[in-house]
C-alpha cells in the first residue's frame, strides 16, 4: 500500500481542535470536581463541549479508517509500534465513550441534559438511579484514563520530536 508521508489536512485539523477540546475538557472537569462556586457555570460548558468532542471524534475516526495513515519508522522497536497503535485507539474509544457515558449517566440520573440556546438533548438511557450510581463512578475512571493516555501520547510525541528525531511529530504537525 503506498502510504502517505503526513496525515491528510482533515485529521491534523481534527487531532489540533480535539486536542485544545479536550485539554480545556479535563480542565473544565477538575474544576467541577473542586469548585462549588463556578460548578453550575462550568458544568454548563462540559456538557456541550463532550458533544462536540464526540460529533469531531466520529468525523475522526471516520476519516481515520477511510484514509491512509503514514507508517511508523521501520526500525522502531515492536513493542513501541505495537504501544503507538494500541494508545492510539484507546484514544479513540475513550474520545467516543466519555460523552457517550457522560449523556447515559445524566439520562439515568434523570436530569435534564440543556445545550446552548434552549436545546436539550434526550434522554438514551431510562431513569435508573442503579445505573446511575455505576456510570458516575466510570466516568470519573475513565477520565483519569483518558488523562494518563493523553500524557503517555504526549509523551511518545516529544520522544519522536526530540530524542529519535524522527519525521513521527512532522507526519501530525505539518503537511508535505
Amino acid at each position: 500500500m503506498n502510504r502517505p508521508r503526513h496525515f491528510n489536512l482533515l485529521a491534523r485539523v481534527l487531532h489540533w481542535a480535539m486536542a485544545v477540546a479536550i485539554f480545556a475538557m479535563l480542565f473544565v472537569g477538575a474544576g467541577m470536581v473542586v469548585s462549588l462556586r463556578y460548578r453550575d457555570q462550568l458544568l454548563a460548558m462540559h456538557r456541550p463541549l463532550g458533544i462536540a468532542i464526540l460529533l469531531l471524534a466520529v468525523v475522526r475516526l471516520a476519516n481515520r479508517l477511510t484514509r491512509p495513515t503514514p507508517a511508523l519508522p521501520a526500525d522502531l522497536p515492536t513493542i513501541q509500534k505495537t504501544a503507538a497503535h494500541a494508545s492510539h485507539w484507546l484514544l479513540y474509544g475513550l474520545m467516543l465513550a466519555m460523552p457517550l457515558i457522560g449523556w447515559a449517566m445524566l439520562s439515568a440520573g434523570g436530569y435534564p441534559i440543556p445545550m446552548f440556546g434552549g436545546v436539550h438533548l434526550p434522554a438514551i438511557l431510562p431513569h435508573s438511579p442503579e445505573v446511575y450510581g455505576f456510570l458516575r463512578p466510570l466516568h470519573g475512571a475513565l477520565a483519569y484514563l483518558l488523562f494518563l493516555t493523553i500524557l503517555g501520547h504526549l509523551g511518545a510525541a516529544l520522544y519522536h520530536a526530540w530524542v529519535r528525531r524522527d519525521e513521527v511529530f512532522g507526519q501530525m504537525a505539518r503537511g508535505e
